[in-house]
């Protein structure tokens, strides 16, 4: 999902794994491979992207899903 928004795995360690985009200037974000996120993690994760694609979370979801 977050593909659309230039992420890719950069690295992963044990069940985490990196992601990095390069629009909008480098960015991180680091998720847990589990099924399924908890809610309040993909919420932290989504806050994060929002905020630095400078866009509101419900724009984010609009272009992700």
């Amino acid at each position: 999902m977050v593909r659309k928004l230039g992420y890719m795995p950069s690295r992963q360690t044990g069940s985490h794994i990196r992601l990095t985009t390069l629009p909008e200037g480098q960015h991180h974000i680091t998720i847990p491979n589990h099924d399924p996120l908890k809610a309040g993690t993909l919420n932290a994760i989504l806050n994060d992207i929002a905020q630095h694609f400078k866009i509101s979370k419900q724009e984010l979801i609009e272009r992700i899903f």
